[in-house]
């Protein structure tokens, strides 16, 4: 999980699970890049779950953050069955 401290002011006054599910998808990409989000968030350019949080991530490290799962509960269940997912010795492959 990242930091608390690295993340936005709305993720860190966000509900506990929202907090996670960002933090979670910031220090585990490969675990959410392969997961499909069904919220409808494709419309808005989203290939995963893992773009419901994360923009881009610049050359320099610096992560750009995506303000969509901030108000979506699909995309932050998706994201906690993939953290019991991987807690449980599941591979990004495997999830």
């Amino acid at each position: 999980m990242a930091t608390m401290a690295d993340m936005p002011a709305e993720v860190q006054k966000a509900p506990v699970t929202v907090s996670e599910a960002y933090r979670f998808a910031v220090a585990n990409p490969d675990a959410l890049k392969n997961v499909p989000c069904y919220c409808g968030c494709g419309a808005m350019g989203h290939t995963s779950n893992y773009s419901c949080y994360v923009k881009e991530v610049k050359s320099s490290g610096e992560v750009v953050f995506d303000e969509h799962a901030l108000g979506c509960s699909i995309c932050v269940d998706i994201a906690q069955d993939v953290m019991k997912m991987t807690r449980a010795g599941k591979a990004p492959g495997e999830i």
